[in-house]
């Protein structure tokens, strides 16, 4: 009996670090998944100057990998089942490395758009694969576990935009940008070491049954739009908030704090949700809360960018950081099954990222014909407005797949 009970014990011990290393491994691929987008902002003039890219051109540096995050999700489901979610985030995680290491060597604006592109079908196949292995793996800490997922994204995001004009003055643009491939491949180390532990390998290796088809369900393409236009209010800060305040005046430092504040903001943001999601199980207020707060943060940017920077940082950030991981967990919240939760996952975010690469091109557009950005927050409040109605349908009993 003794015996049995120590087993039982070492099991559990064994399990119990199997999932942590597994954490630490999702978390450390998630802080990967935007320091080639956000690193740019900060030095988008210097870019341009460099490259020859116009501020259309520039725009497409965050529009196209995103347009093809989208792209590539919605191929999510095939990948899962042609090559598993391990492998598939760990060839993602892969492609990200390489094409940021490829900066160092191309940096023409023809690399950087390929560059770009690439990178962007990386971060797809880990954005589609990921949340299905956190709910088989996890699937009574979901909502935790995305959190922080969310948040490590988030954290990458900060680290790029606070050091990319420091280290630019340093080693230069194009090195800047070719040395996060480093970190790609450190979380590319780690998610091999966790992969390859019998418990993670046991809980993802089973196949499941996938539900009807997302296509025919209405609900699901709610969804897709509340994911797509939230994600643009994010794409739209990451790629054009700095070179906004540039244009009003601050030095490429002080652009790039600004947006690493608002990022850090978005990083504290996910931790709550982490720690305080289970608490309700009616996601609707959650969103509310975040969706007003990211339009109050757009008012201060359309009528006082100046005297209320630091108000609109805040708001912009908690806004933005609850919204990204409540809009994952709403969608999640719509399936009950790991694979059904992967092909809707897939839908949502496939179609989600293309009218999320819509929002940078857009304001890329409107700089280069006005000189004005103010008109792509103005864009981006109606959209945050279309949302808050959205919302309000997510009822936490409705089941999609």
């Amino acid at each position: 009996m003794l015996q049995h009970q120590d087993v039982q014990r070492k099991s559990h011990e064994a399990s119990s670090a199997s999932n942590t290393l597994s954490i630490i491994a999702v978390v450390a691929v998630a802080l990967n998944l935007r320091p080639a987008l956000a690193a740019l902002g900060p030095v988008l003039d210097r870019i341009e100057a460099g490259s020859g890219l116009t501020s259309t051109g520039a725009g497409a540096l965050t529009t196209l990998p995103v347009f093809l995050m989208g792209l590539g999700a919605l191929a999510g489901s095939s990948l899962q089942q042609s090559i598993g979610d391990r492998r598939g985030i760990a060839l993602g995680v892969a492609i990200i490395a390489l094409a940021c290491i490829s900066r160092l060597l191309w940096f023409s604006s023809a690399g950087l758009l390929a560059s770009a592109a690439v990178c962007g079908l990386g971060i797809a196949a880990v954005q589609a694969l990921m949340p299905g292995f956190i709910k088989r793996v996890f699937p009574l800490d979901v909502g935790r576990v995305m959190g922080l997922y969310s948040t490590g994204i988030m954290g990458g995001a900060t680290m790029a935009a606070a050091t990319a004009a420091g280290l630019s003055r340093f080693v230069g643009w194009e090195a800047m940008l070719g040395l996060w491939g480093l970190p790609a491949l450190l979380a590319l180390v780690l998610w091999k070491g966790a992969s390859s532990s019998d418990a993670c390998v046991k809980q993802t290796a089973s196949r499941q049954t996938v539900g009807r088809s997302p296509l025919k369900s209405g609900k699901a393409w709610l969804l897709l739009i509340f994911f797509g236009v939230g994600t643009g209010a994010y794409t739209l800060v990451l790629a054009w908030l700095p070179p906004f305040y540039i244009q009003l005046g601050r030095s490429e430092d002080i652009a790039g704090y600004m947006l690493a504040g608002l990022t850090l903001m978005e990083v504290v943001a996910g931790l709550a949700v982490s720690a305080l999601i289970n608490r309700f199980p009616d996601r609707r207020g959650p969103l509310a809360a975040a969706l007003f707060a990211i339009l109050a943060g757009l008012i201060c940017l359309i009528t006082m960018p100046l005297t209320m920077a630091l108000p609109a940082m805040i708001l912009l950030g908690l806004g933005i950081g609850a919204l990204f991981p409540l809009s994952l967990i709403v969608t999640l919240d719509h399936a009950d099954e790991p694979a059904s939760a992967g092909r809707l996952l897939a839908f949502v975010q496939g179609g989600g990222y293309i009218i999320a690469s819509v929002m940078p091109f857009a304001a890329g557009w409107l700089r280069a014909h006005s000189d004005d950005l103010s008109q792509a927050w103005v864009m981006m409040a109606l959209g945050i407005g279309l949302l808050i109605l959205l919302a309000m349908r997510f009822a936490p009993e409705e089941r999609i797949v």
